[in-house]
């Protein structure tokens, strides 16, 4: 269920990141009175763009025609489908009449798709939630298939509340117009939920983490979540960044634990819980014998990556962890959960880590492992499942199509199943097991399909030292066409990474006349220890910078990319990439933008939330001795070398960010103000770390548009104002503030 509710919030955001879009004139800010007055500088382009003369010669790859950024940054008509646990009911998210992402519940969905078969299956639910104004992004099901769970911050505080639903199943026959009043069950003021379980065997009841009773920690609780009653469950004693459940007594009996002096990681396991004398003055759980204490079972030292994946039905003695101890990326081990000690090495690739494991839900046998080098790839261990995925596949409408599962019903009869593509939106469809049919769903965004869209290709990337670096390029022209301006996309985390797929950023540059470049640098995740620690110490100025250099040089090299052309762009550490970039590499890149990213790491470290804390240690050792190192700090930190600038800049921001704080936008763009830098900035009040309102990221990707268009003589479709945009303009701000006080 957490992943489900993280996957959803980067789907509908465009921005995954673990810190964990013309400029008017050269102090483009400065000069801007209004968004309204700022219209001037925002018109459509010449028809004589450079896509134009580039089509002369050329095939383009996508449409000839502008794709309005409305259409690819906007709402999808419909996402997220969930079928209940017994089949009857699919929830799904949908825009509400004021267009905004709520849930959306189709009753007796089951009795519609026995009768349809092979016809398309989706007609209209009932709305049962009613946000206002931000978006919801995630929902699950209780195991009633009556009940929905989601999530839900305040403007982008990233303190996300779990609500409950009741009743959501009642049909659109028997609705009377009410939209049902959603339940908070994890209550008060900057409290953050995570960590959630659900369990058939108890479906009454849920495991959830909250900080309610310390900001810096997550202890667990049990949510009846009929009556809302919140039971203290586990105590976090300071050093628990995880939790895990034995399945079968649906009992936290393994925390994931990080030390805070060398940041190495450890699972404790314990036998049995124990409980909870909640009048004691050090709040320790009690029990009744060895078998409730926590026992230290396995070990990551740091650098190594590893983790538990669950417990086996034998009462907890056995389970699956992954490991890189003793090899160069994880592998998927059955082990004694007493011990420690390795039962099987049951699977492991040389290229790439473990990804997604499916395990029988009963039996946990396994069925099938993921892993992703560029693309996903499956190795099953269940007969059955293969032929399931083969089946899938032949009625796949593209073979180069990813395969995933939304959901499935509980007796697994029923799934609802997503095709996706690099060069076209996701469509959704159901099969049935038992008939071996696959019957049409829906379409995540049917305004999409008249479109032509560029398919994404792997790309394999040297860097200077020899390494490796897979990337995904989009390009504006066919293959043999001559070069194009280039967009280098840098990749939020930094430890996470790219991934192939529908990008709508990718599809918007193309069909603007830009390539666009991703590339998983060293740091990036997924590609063994080895890979990920040579990006440790190496922000800015060393190794991880150098492979975004490395990459542009290279799509130089291979014609694909216009030397005089590039712009590098990105969100959260991309946004980092983005200053180091136009800082430290000053005669690369023609222009920037930055979104949500950190200008003097120092800064960004002593504002993080304080439930980071014990994360913090191990930021330190991958990024450097910023705390201690005064000069290192300023070295890497993109804020002290402002003077050597010299392309422009457009910085987007969110005022409630609580990772990268306004402060970190601010300081840069004041500085490069006063030093006559051209640098745009703006800021959106109800936004946190990133864009999660369709209205200001269509309305900020409308300024990157004619932004890209005045530096690097692409195409742009015509500047509207958004209605509900809440777009600000701070150095604007400041300069009026100045200009009242000398007339005062």
């Amino acid at each position: 269920m957490p992943n489900a509710f993280i996957a959803t919030i980067v789907a509908l955001t465009g921005v995954a990141s673990a810190f964990l879009p013309t400029a008017p004139s050269p102090t483009s800010a400065v000069h801007q009175r209004s968004s309204h007055q700022n219209h001037h500088h925002l018109q459509s382009s010449s028809p004589l763009t450079l896509l134009s003369m580039v089509t002369a010669k050329s095939t383009t790859t996508t449409s000839e025609e502008l794709i309005p950024r409305q259409i690819l940054f906007g709402n999808p008509e419909n996402t997220s489908p969930l079928l209940s646990p017994d089949g009857n009911h699919l929830a799904y998210l949908a825009p509400s009449p004021d267009g905004v992402m709520n849930i959306f519940i189709r009753s007796n969905f089951a009795a519609a798709a026995d009768e349809n078969d092979e016809n398309e299956l989706f007609i209209a639910g009932r709305m049962i939630t009613n946000s206002p104004k931000r978006a919801i992004r995630s929902l699950a099901w209780a195991y009633d298939s009556s009940t929905i769970f989601y999530m839900q911050d305040d403007d982008g505080d990233e303190n996300f509340h779990l609500f409950a639903v009741d009743n959501a199943t009642t049909s659109v026959s028997d609705d009377d117009g009410i939209i049902p009043t959603a339940r908070d069950l994890t209550p008060g003021k900057d409290v953050k939920a995570q960590n959630i379980f659900t369990n058939y065997r108890y479906p009454d009841q849920i495991l959830v983490g909250t900080n309610q009773r310390n900001p810096k920690v997550f202890d667990m609780y049990r949510c009846y979540y009929k009556t809302g009653e919140l039971v203290l469950d586990t105590i976090n004693p300071g050093d628990v960044i995880g939790w895990k459940v034995e399945d079968v007594s649906f009992e936290v009996r393994a925390a994931t634990v990080r030390n805070s002096v060398d940041s190495s990681t450890t699972v404790r396991v314990r036998s049995r819980a124990g409980s909870i004398d909640i009048d004691s003055d050090d709040n320790n759980e009690e029990g009744d014998g060895k078998d409730t204490e926590w026992r230290d079972v396995f070990h990551y030292p740091y650098g190594e990556e590893g983790g538990l994946i669950n417990f086996c039905p034998d009462d907890g003695k056995t389970g699956y962890i992954t490991s890189s101890l003793g090899r160069e990326t994880t592998a998927l081990l059955k082990v004694d959960m007493m011990t420690g000690e390795t039962i099987e090495e049951i699977y492991c690739n040389e290229k790439a880590n473990v990804g997604g494991i499916t395990l029988q839900r009963d039996t946990k046998e396994l069925r099938a492992v993921t892993y992703n080098y560029a693309r996903t790839e499956r190795v099953f261990y269940d007969d059955e499942l293969e032929k399931d995925y083969e089946f899938l596949k032949s009625t796949a409408p593209d073979s180069e199509m990813e395969i995933g599962v939304a959901s499935r019903s509980l007796d697994e009869m029923k799934w609802v199943v997503a095709y996706s593509s690099s060069s076209g939106p996701t469509s959704y469809v159901v099969y049935d097991k038992l008939k071996q049919t696959v019957s049409p769903l829906f379409v995540s965004n049917p305004k999409l399909l008249p479109y032509k869209f560029a398919p994404m290709e792997v790309v394999s990337i040297p860097a200077r030292d020899g390494l490796e670096l897979v990337g995904y390029l989009t390009r504006a022209v066919e293959k043999g066409g001559p070069p194009t301006p280039l967009i280098l996309l840098v990749h939020g985390g930094p430890w996470a990474r790219d991934y192939w797929g529908f990008n709508p950023q990718a599809q918007w540059f193309a069909n603007r006349g830009y390539a666009t470049l991703q590339v998983n640098f060293r740091g990036s995740t997924g590609y063994g220890k080895t890979f990920l620690h040579k990006g440790d110490k190496q922000w800015g100025v060393g190794d991880m910078q150098h492979d975004l250099t490395d990459s542009v040089e290279w799509a130089i090299r291979e014609g694909i990319a216009d030397k005089d052309n590039i712009c590098i762009k990105g969100g959260s550490y991309g946004g980092y990439a983005c200053l180091a970039g136009l800082t430290f590499t000053p005669d690369l890149y023609k222009c920037g933008v930055d979104i949500v990213g950190p200008s003097n790491i120092k800064t960004l470290l002593d504002s993080i939330p304080d439930y980071w804390a014990p994360l913090r240690n191990g930021m330190l050792l991958k990024i450097g001795d910023v705390d201690g190192d005064e000069e290192f700090n300023k070295k890497i930190s993109p804020l002290y070398h402002v003077d050597k600038i010299k392309a422009p800049l457009l910085i987007g921001q969110g005022a409630n960010d609580p990772r990268v704080k306004q402060s970190e936008a601010d300081q840069v763009a004041f500085s490069m103000t006063e030093k006559g830098i051209p640098v745009e900035y703006v800021l959106y009040p109800d936004e946190g770390h990133g864009f999660a309102r369709p209205e200001n990221r269509i309305d900020f990707n409308g300024r990157v548009e004619h932004f890209l268009a005045k530096h690097l003589g692409g195409r742009a479709e015509e500047f509207a104002e958004v209605e509900g945009a809440t777009a600000r303009f701070p150095l604007l701000e400041k300069e009026e503030e100045g200009n009242q006080a000398e007339e005062a």
